[in-house]
């Protein structure tokens, strides 16, 4: 006899501790050995993920209490991931809403609720860290029954259970001065709040592909909930392909969710979430069903990508030197493999074989993805993000952003004047304690390059969150300012001379001994205009001893170009030309003539 199932999704803002919270979950079920070293964070298991503290995939674990089988699914807070967050929320049946007990909901916690309340779901709303100083826990659960009514959730959801927690310290409470030194708390909200899975085991087989995973041992493994029927390992099943076509095959291994484990299953009935191998060509949306009475589920739908930027292939001077992949048929087919498991993301090919228009979520999402291939070898060059239009009733529309700044008071003023002259909307201000939070609707276009300044601004010491709203019509032409850069002049090495000697021209993105070609963007300059400068040029030596030869000159610390830096600093004009082993800034080939 099967064990009582609860499927239920964790979803909130990034960085409000959904991962921590798992964490507890996972430590308290029992599913680690006493003494077993368990790393933080352990359902991140991408090393991107660790590296920047945030959830870009969905995970499935499954915990047991009380002889109830708890299907638990991590799904990331930032909006860029949007595409895993949606398909998720259709294998399970209700959700956690996690919120900060200090920063309340923010703009992502608006995204995932948004989706959540679209499903039909009722949220279990758990006030995280209310162990630290200066939080309001009711003053946050007011602010998220303002969210619920703002997204016109119904009498039922706007109900909703809520709980105080601090996943760090791995307890749960009902009131805040409780005595609790465990998740129970919650454990028992999900039994009493969530609902058992819908689902009749004597109708014919549906399961639907919600996540691909693949194995060297397996091929593609597909994950899914059955939501009608019983599978079992072995037996003959159909797929119900996107185009209507249908793909009969043997499932050779069925597998189940322990902790973060896959455990082998004969079989599973009904409201159970399985991982499924045998099905080489299925994607996500599509329906496993059974041969005899096949019947597909409703396809799953995503939101459709708002940026757009060019991967090409690398044709620069250095071009070959430091990747394994180079081609533009290396390239393709790495993209066309990504389709397979990204669904927010779109590939078109353009009238050129070595150019690629490659749309997705946001910065982040398309720059995890240039990171990653990265990582794998792969060297290439990308355009500068550009958002996508669409025509309504003849009309150009475009994307906007909620955004939301938490700033110290001094840079107020300047972030409303920056964000005015990128046609920024202030829709709301709150003021305390020495900093303030804006809050601003703002078009897409507005926003690309804006995080390099609102840095400055701030002086490092804002916090700056955003996320899609909706499509409105054109607000006219946006003001982004940037000075002109340096560009080299000439190929070779860059000395500490020259560097040094060029320093009143402006900041230099690189340091003595960087290679560098003609074209390439080695700086920022002071002034409006680009500037040609020989960042290679060398002393000339003399038999004349200088007087002041023995003082220690020092030059000014670069200013560091990482990855998503690089991708807001460029125009439409420039590329970013990424390798394995070094991320570069350059004019466009084409663009060079007409500099001159």
């Amino acid at each position: 006899m099967s064990l009582p199932i609860r499927n239920v999704a964790i979803i909130a803002h990034v960085d409000h501790g959904k991962t921590t919270l798992v964490d507890a979950l996972l430590k308290q079920s029992g599913i680690f050995r006493e003494g077993e070293d368990v790393p933080d964070c352990v359902m991140d298991s991408n090393d991107l993920e660790r590296e920047r503290g945030i959830t870009i995939l969905s995970k499935n674990t499954a915990v047991r209490y009380k002889d109830t089988l708890i299907n638990i699914v991590d799904t990331p807070g930032h909006a860029d991931f949007g595409g895993e967050v949606e398909r998720v929320l259709g294998m399970v049946d209700g959700c956690i809403l996690i919120v900060d007990a200090n920063e309340g909901p923010m703009p992502q916690t608006r995204f995932v609720l948004k989706k959540a309340l679209e499903k039909g779901l009722r949220p279990i709303v758990v006030v995280n860290k209310i162990d630290r100083g200066k939080t309001d826990p009711y003053g946050a659960v007011d602010k998220v029954l303002d969210l619920f009514i703002d997204l016109g959730a119904d009498d039922d959801q706007c109900d909703f259970p809520y709980l105080f927690a601090s996943g760090l310290s791995g307890f749960a409470k009902e009131e805040p001065d409780d005595d609790s030194e465990d998740m129970q708390p919650l454990f028992e909200a999900i039994l009493r709040n969530v609902p058992p899975p819908i689902g009749d085991p004597e109708k014919p087989l549906q399961l639907q592909v919600t996540t691909l995973d693949y194995s060297d041992y397996l091929g593609r493994i597909v994950i899914g909930r059955v939501h009608n029927g019983t599978i079992r390992a072995g037996q003959q099943a159909a797929l119900l392909k996107e185009d209507g076509s249908t793909v009969k095959s043997k499932i050779s291994k069925l597998m189940g969710f322990e902790g973060l484990a896959r455990v082998e299953l004969e079989e599973a009935t009904a409201g159970t979430i399985v991982a499924v191998a045998g099905f080489d060509d299925a994607n996500i949306g599509e329906t496993i069903a059974c041969p005899d009475e096949p019947k597909a589920l409703p396809l799953i739908r995503v939101d459709e990508p708002t940026l757009q930027m060019m991967f090409l292939v690398n044709d620069s001077p250095f071009a070959g030197q430091e990747g394994q992949f180079v081609t533009s048929r290396q390239l393709r087919d790495r993209l066309m493999r990504e389709l397979e498991t990204n669904v927010a993301l779109r590939v078109d090919e353009t009238d050129s074989p070595d150019k690629f228009a490659v749309s997705g979520r946001g910065e982040l999402h398309l720059g995890i993805l240039i990171e990653t291939m990265r990582r794998e070898g792969y060297e290439f060059q990308v355009s500068q993000p550009q958002v996508i239009f669409r025509e309504v009733n003849g009309q150009p529309y475009e994307p906007f952003e909620l955004l939301v700044l938490d700033v110290p008071e001094e840079a107020v003023g300047g972030c409303m004047e920056r964000l005015g002259e990128r046609k920024g909307e202030m829709q709301d201000m709150r003021m305390g304690s020495g900093r303030s939070q804006l809050e601003f609707v703002v078009p897409a276009r507005g926003l690309i390059g804006f995080r390099g300044e609102f840095m400055r601004l701030t002086r490092g010491d804002g916090i700056m969150n955003h996320s899609f709203l909706e499509y409105r019509s054109m607000s006219g032409d946006v003001e982004t300012r940037r000075n002109g850069v340096i560009i080299a002049f000439e190929e070779g090495v860059a000395t500490f001379y020259a560097l040094k000697n060029g320093e009143d021209r402006g900041v230099f993105f690189i340091t003595p001994g960087t290679k560098v070609y003609k074209g390439m963007i080695v700086g920022e300059n002071n002034r409006p205009q680009d500037l040609d400068l020989n960042v290679c040029k060398t002393k000339q030596l003399t038999n004349h001893r200088s007087s002041t030869g023995d003082e220690l000159v020092q030059l000014q610390a670069p200013a560091e170009m990482t990855l998503e830096r690089a991708l807001e600093y460029i125009t439409s004009e420039e590329l970013v030309e990424v390798t394995p082993e070094s991320i570069r800034l350059r004019k466009m080939p084409a663009k060079k003539l007409a500099r001159r």
